[in-house]
């Protein structure tokens, strides 16, 4: 069996670690760091612990508080211009999936030429970035260990996969104290977000005993905590457990990529400009029903993974129940039924089918599937219709 794992990403985890930002910046030599991040986390005192280590350990920084959900290309060339302007010589991204992939983009830029789209797909970045240091505020997008950056293209509304070994942060910092504030709706999202993560990377064509490893724990990691993390808000184990859960699950898809619910989420957000761990939440369950006949087996070790009782059942029966626990979840959590209710139009629906089938994420699903299933899984998801 052939296999490949990549895993440079340093990660360290802890209850107030990202006070300790500076002394880790000091170790890898860094003088001055751009700080990547959006205008929220600055207003809701975030920042506030990191700031106060890199002042503490004597490190210069400047920082770009400009990333928004689905960030462009725009916006990481901007970022990068501050970079060079201030003589930075490394990135310190703070916040959710967005800020982390503005970051990578950032950093991956400072020493290649061009435009970050001229690097969309997979291994086409020629040399190492600057290093990158990731400190996710959420608990969902396991950007922190990943290969790629998702980069909007405002022209054609495209959300573009740039994926490169040289785009693992150099070190991820994972501190729940960060994450014990998020609003209820931020919990479900980018909770549901890491559990997508999770099982598309173990039913993926490409996943590997490593990534389902991570993968299973992952899982189970999520559906023993997302409830009290969601209901209870300030528990700080099981805070800690989805953010460790989420870095699994991004450790995961590293290696095996991802699928359909990708294909198709990425497509909404570029279009309709849909926040990323919502629209996959929804298309969740939706793709785990078309996928049953290729992947009954390692479906039903899924609901194993999410709980349920699958003793003496078949496995066809058991993959069954995999997706009505990922419903219930859904519902549980206050995540709509249907991507209608997220604002999509059926309108654009040839642009969604032509966009997903662009995605590379579509090869890895363990399903194949043509132009025709894509139309017919968004219709459904559309209408709430779980006949597929």
């Amino acid at each position: 069996m052939a296999c490949r794992f990549w895993l440079p990403t340093r990660v360290e985890c802890g209850a107030g670690l990202s006070e300790r930002t500076g002394e880790f910046l000091v170790e890898y030599g860094i003088r001055k760091a751009l700080v990547v991040t959006d205008a929220g986390i600055i207003r809701a005192g975030l920042l506030k612990p990191v700031a106060d280590s890199l002042d503490g350990s004597g490190i210069r920084y400047e920082v770009y508080d400009k990333v928004e959900p689905n960030p462009s290309a725009e916006t990481i060339m901007e970022g990068l211009e501050l970079l060079k302007a201030s003589g930075c010589d490394a990135v310190v991204a703070v916040g959710g999936g967005s800020s982390i992939d503005a970051g990578k983009g950032i950093a991956i830029m400072a020493r290649n030429r061009g435009n970050i789209l001229d690097y969309e797909g997979v291994g086409r970045i020629p040399n190492p970035g600057l290093p990158c240091i990731a400190i996710p505020t959420t608990a969902g997008t396991g950007s922190e260990v990943t290969a790629s950056t998702i980069v909007t293209n405002r022209s054609i509304s495209f959300k573009a996969a740039v994926i490169s070994p040289h785009l693992f942060p150099r070190l991820a910092i994972l501190d729940p104290l960060l994450t014990l504030n998020l609003p209820q709706a931020l919990t479900a999202a980018t909770g549901m977000d890491a559990l997508t993560h999770a099982i598309e990377s173990y039913i993926s064509k490409a996943a590997n005993p490593a990534s389902q490893a991570l993968a299973l724990s992952a899982m189970r990691m999520i559906a023993g905590n997302i409830d009290r993390a969601y209901f209870a808000g300030t528990d700080l184990h099981s805070r800690e457990r989805m953010l460790v859960a989420s870095m699994m699950a991004g450790a995961a898809f590293a290696q095996s990529r991802l699928g359909n619910v990708h294909a198709i989420s990425h497509t909404l957000g570029g279009i309709f400009d849909i926040p990323h761990g919502i629209a996959n939440a929804v298309l969740l369950p939706y793709v785990m029903k078309f996928n049953l006949p290729a992947c009954p087996e390692r479906m039903a070790e899924i609901a194993e993974a999410l709980g349920c009782g699958t003793a003496g059942l078949a496995p066809a029966e058991a993959a069954h129940l995999a997706v009505r626990a990922v419903r219930e979840m859904n519902r549980r959590l206050g995540i709509p039924d249907t991507i209608r209710e997220l604002g999509v139009d059926l309108a654009r629906l040839d642009k969604m089918v032509e966009d997903s089938m662009r995605s590379g994420n579509v090869l890895v699903n363990p399903r194949l599937t043509a132009a025709h299933d894509i139309r017919r899984i968004i219709e459904c998801a559309y209408r709430g219709d779980m006949d597929l």
